[in-house]
């Protein structure tokens, strides 16, 4: 690993394991119901602070995308295998979700498959591809890129929690108080909770 590997244009560089990605996610999308196409991109409850924010990530994402497309991948290197086997995993989750997603009723929010684990499985599995594409080039620099995207993906999985709750109500509500929000986290505690119970003093 280092900082920032020497930048070269190339078949086999960092750009390579995205365009994978995308070029699936593009797939699912021409192949999924109108309806659920457009309920994935539903908009209500963003706030004007999602947008500031969002505006502000927008040079982040576009200028990691830029470098790794300049980044050759470690090939025969322990980054480029580790980095790819977190790849595979973020791939998994995103795709998997996709299809529970894309196989949920559209009055009803998508509690099944791996939104068993985390309410925001697309999300978290998309900050994961290119936390594995950053190992897999080998570069400090992306990693630390990749974790600073993880506030972005924050704000945006708040901003659909938001419309979530207001498209789903109680149900959607019933889901959050059981699910976390982000994989291997304890959920939030809710105000419906029933109180701690007290430990008996030794």
């Amino acid at each position: 690993m280092e900082f920032l590997p020497q930048l070269k244009i190339g078949w086999l560089n960092g750009w390579l394991l995205l365009f994978i990605l995308y070029a699936g996610f593009g797939v699912l999308l021409l192949v999924f119901p109108r309806a659920v196409v457009k309920r994935l991109y539903e908009r209500n409850g963003r706030t004007r602070a999602y947008y500031v924010r969002r505006a502000l990530g927008v040079p982040i994402v576009l200028g990691a995308i830029g470098l790794f497309v300049l980044l050759p991948l470690k090939l025969g290197a322990w980054p480029f295998w580790v980095g790819l086997g977190i790849y595979l995993l973020g791939l998994g989750v995103f795709n998997a979700a996709l299809i529970n997603y894309r196989n949920t009723p559209l009055d009803r929010p998508v509690t099944e498959g791996v939104y068993r684990y985390s309410r925001n499985p697309q999300l978290m599995g998309l900050l994961v591809v290119f936390m594995g594409t950053a190992v897999a080039v080998g570069s400090w620099l992306m990693v630390a890129l990749a974790a600073l995207m993880g506030f972005g993906v924050h704000t945006r999985i708040l901003a659909e929690e938001r419309a979530c709750l207001a498209q789903y109500g109680d149900a959607y509500r019933a889901y959050m108080a059981r699910v976390p929000r982000y994989f291997g986290l304890p959920r939030e505690p809710s105000p419906t909770d029933p109180p701690a119970r007290q430990q008996p003093a030794r």
